[in-house]
């Protein structure tokens, strides 16, 4: 009985085995990544546009690369599935919030409302997912097909802005880009509150 009730309280993770140690090759490209956030913020202070463009671009085609050696390797850790989305958000929060402020940002600069609501949303998972995790419901979150949109609108428009001001040129098209991503981040938002409550109602 309590071998099977041992075995119920295993966290899912939908097939994959999770490995203790951090010592992978996904994992050290995650490092990287967060060691490469210091370097964007640098560049975007130091008002270095072409830098902090290719440093970005960098950065996320590691996201890449880490995502396609865990699967192609079957490298998953426990370290990772905390660590990869951490370095995510602090790529994403820290380039939207300089790229708010002209002196940073010039010709294009991201509308506030936009980064509050990235924020928000990221704020409002971390909490439910805390919540979750206290009250033994959930011990692993997998991303869902639309807050993989919402993220890659994110990196697009973060992408968009840095290369429409290297090139020092306003871009009218930029104002899609940001009612898509805030389109893509509130709907995501919605679904991960609909989910937490249906692992809240779930024994």
């Amino acid at each position: 009985m309590t071998k099977a009730k041992d075995q119920m309280n295993e966290p899912r993770n939908h097939g994959l085995e999770l490995r203790a140690t951090f010592g992978t090759l996904a994992n050290y490209l995650t490092l990287f990544r967060i060691i490469l956030v210091l370097f964007f913020v640098l560049a975007l202070l130091k008002h270095k546009l072409s830098g902090a463009f290719f440093i970005f671009l960098l950065a996320g085609l590691t996201d890449v690369l880490d995502g396609l050696v865990a699967r192609i390797w079957h490298q998953y850790s426990t370290v990772g599935l905390w660590l990869d989305p951490l370095a995510d958000k602090l790529l994403i929060f820290s380039s939207f919030f300089l790229l708010c402020f002209p002196e940073f940002a010039f010709p294009n600069t991201i509308p506030w409302p936009v980064f509050w609501i990235v924020l928000g949303r990221d704020l409002l998972i971390v909490v439910g997912a805390l919540i979750l995790f206290l009250l033994n419901r959930r011990q692993n979150f997998p991303p869902t097909l639309m807050g993989k949109t919402s993220t890659v609108c994110q990196i697009l428009t973060v992408l968009a802005v840095l290369f429409f001001n290297l090139l020092q040129k306003e871009a009218g098209l930029l104002n899609w880009l940001y009612d898509l991503t805030i389109l893509a981040t509130v709907i995501s938002g919605l679904q991960y509150i609909w989910m937490g409550f249906s692992f809240l109602r779930k024994r």
